[in-house]
């Protein structure tokens, strides 16, 4: 797929096409220029065999080498290849179908011609080598994900992916899954994806693109009603996601020109607090910023962070001409994008005293812990847990089942404030969440440091009903709104209390849902009768006679120690939901849909979702 763009990008491929193919298979196909097949100088043999079993050949060889190529680690195709059972690669170029297969990366015969053909393009297929991995599972959404991104980084090039794993003949055909992208607004339609149903400051995205120096800069940026920042970065079409020279350059020309353009137009004052800072601009800020250069530096074999150092003087050179612009022309939404930073900027100071507050009462500045935080006796932070509990009732209960050793309780009074509405000053307002941030040892907002964390396991423990659900909604907010880095670190998890006590004489078993209640009970009655080979029913009289008591859990203070301890605290038996964030951008919009002020995205989502939904909050 690789190998496809970089032809897009040099512009010879218009089409292509990713079809996932039953037995793990997969074919690409582009109408690029087709790889070359002639005989290679340096290896006497052809091109194409070349480039599909040598590392580090690629598009680099022949005099047709890329000014632009992506690739994520530099060895490409041939890697591919050593990786699959099999593999074939067919050729369209210079008049003639071009063929050749290999077995493990070993060609099983030289290239050959094949007839001819009045088209140009490349074709790969290959199959996953079930030696080598020992489970293979292709994921239509993460593919179809990553081209929807690709294309939007390529504007003009059509891009369609088909899942035919079940389409075994045409019978089957109603089975086939496909999906095509072709953005010719490119990254400009990018930020309007990103920003879907929610309000825009500049309904008006800007957008600017240029080749300088040689290198080929593409930037678009919105502001939406939001506190959070959503940059996309991307050296050749390889996502940064640690940033690099171009990030840097944009960041400082989008500080330097919205003071400039704000002070020189009056909307900029000094008596209300001075320039913006770069923590002002970034807030509900969405941003794409895609640079293409012919010898990227990338820092890290994964390419995380781009190091051209020359890259940042020309994107803050672009981005300055650019936005200046943009702001002169359209002054109303200038003063939009100010106005929005100008609230941060206030939102900022009033919240330097309100952090300040938290950090001088937190722990690490020697003073006391919150009073309701039972802690535990370990300060290994890898060892350690903190469970989050509903109540001072499930508290007690919590603090008399749990192992001492490492295990702190903090039990929450009601609901905490929905901080998805709330800036971090009128947040740490919440005495709920102060003794939470204190506990944690954290610190908060720009100060935060996540080493510090005095617990590597946050557990929400809460009951199993809808006040429970929302009590762990709005903490599961709090945490990715304030501490993102705890639950990509996987330090955040969701406690699983059960639903049903069953007994049955002396012997006690629990059960999670009403699937594992209903196979308990069954298996309880079977036990009791005497023809094994009925099928039991399972009634209320049956329940009574079989000498069944179930016992439904309305809370967990319901539970006494030992069965909180027993079957949702002890490390040996517990069940708990890990949380993880699989697309950032999709579960921003799923919190701001279900958290934020707009009421009608959260009409319509509970209307089209309500009948699906399993565990709303994981």
């Amino acid at each position: 797929m690789n190998n496809a763009i970089d032809e897009a990008m040099a512009g010879y491929c218009k089409n292509v096409v990713v079809e996932l193919l039953p037995e793990n298979k997969v074919r690409v196909t582009d109408d690029g220029r087709g790889i070359p097949v002639e005989k290679h100088p340096q290896t006497k043999k052809s091109t194409l065999e070349t480039v599909m079993t040598k590392l580090h050949a690629g598009g680099k060889f022949g005099g047709e080498g890329y000014k632009i190529s992506g690739g994520l680690h530099g060895v490409g195709v041939s890697v591919v290849n050593a990786l699959s059972v099999w593999m074939r690669a067919e050729v369209f170029r210079d008049g003639k179908t071009w063929i050749q297969e290999y077995k493990r990366g070993k060609p099983l015969g030289p290239v050959k011609a094949n007839g001819k053909s009045n088209k140009t393009g490349t074709v790969i297929t290959f199959q996953p080598d079930p030696e080598v991995f020992a489970e293979i599972v292709w994921n239509w959404n993460e593919i179809v994900d990553y081209l929807r991104q690709q294309a939007y980084l390529t504007k003009g090039v059509n891009i369609k992916i088909f899942d035919k794993r079940e389409v075994l003949n045409e019978k089957d055909l109603h089975k086939e899954k496909r999906v095509g992208f072709c953005f010719d607004g490119g990254i400009v339609s990018y930020i309007k994806f990103l920003n879907r149903g929610k309000e825009a400051k500049n309904f008006r995205p800007f957008y600017v693109e240029k080749t300088a120096n040689d290198v080929y800069i593409e930037i678009s940026l919105q502001y939406v009603e939001g506190l959070k920042e959503h940059l996309y970065a991307f050296a050749n079409n390889i996502f940064t996601t640690e940033g690099g020279m171009h990030v840097t350059g944009f960041r400082t020309a989008l500080t330097r020109v919205l003071n400039d353009y704000g002070k020189k137009n009056g909307l900029i004052k000094e008596k209300n607090g001075g320039s913006l800072t770069s923590d002002d601009v970034s807030e509900g800020l969405t941003a794409v910023v895609s640079v293409k250069l012919k010898n990227p530096q990338f820092e890290g074999q994964t390419k995380a962070k781009l190091g051209n150092s020359e890259v940042r003087g020309i994107v803050l050179t672009v981005m300055s001409e650019g936005l200046s612009e943009y702001l002169e022309k359209n002054p109303n939404d200038a003063k939009a994008i100010i106005g929005k930073c100008l609230i941060s900027a206030q939102a900022r100071l009033a919240a330097q005293a309100a952090k300040q507050a938290v950090i001088r009462k937190g722990a690490l500045e020697g003073m006391t812990l919150p009073g309701k935080l039972a802690d535990c006796s370990s300060r290994d932070a890898e060892k350690c847990e903190l469970y989050i509990v509903e109540g001072d009732s499930a508290g007690g209960s919590a603090k008399q089942g749990r192992n001492r050793n490492f295990q702190a309780i903090l039990p929450l009074r009601g609901k905490i404030l929905n901080v998805e509405k709330a800036r971090i000053d009128k947040m740490l307002m919440s005495q709920e969440i102060k003794n939470l941030i204190i506990a944690m040892g954290t610190g908060v907002g720009d100060q935060a440091n996540i080493d510090k964390m005095r617990y590597h396991r946050i557990i929400i423990m809460t009951d199993a009903d809808v006040d429970g659900s929302h009590i762990r909604t709005l903490l599961l907010t709090f945490f990715y709104r304030n501490f993102e880095e705890i639950i990509k670190r996987g330090y955040l998890y969701i406690a699983q209390p059960p639903l049903y006590r069953i007994q049955k004489g002396k012997e006690v078993l629990y059960a999670y849902n009403d699937e594992d209640k209903n196979e308990i009970v069954e298996e309880f009655l079977s036990d009791s009768k005497k023809d094994k080979k009925t099928k039991i029913e399972i009634t209320d009289e049956a329940i009574k006679t079989g000498g069944v008591n179930i016992q439904r859990y309305k809370g967990l203070g319901e539970m006494n120690p030992s069965q909180l301890w027993e079957t949702t605290m002890d490390p040996q038996n517990r069940v708990m939901y890990q949380m993880k964030i699989k697309d950032a951008a999709e579960a921003d919009k799923i919190f701001n849909i279900l958290m934020g002020s707009e009421v009608e995205p959260r009409k319509r989502f509970i209307q089209t979702e309500a009948r699906s939904v399993v565990n709303l909050d994981v």
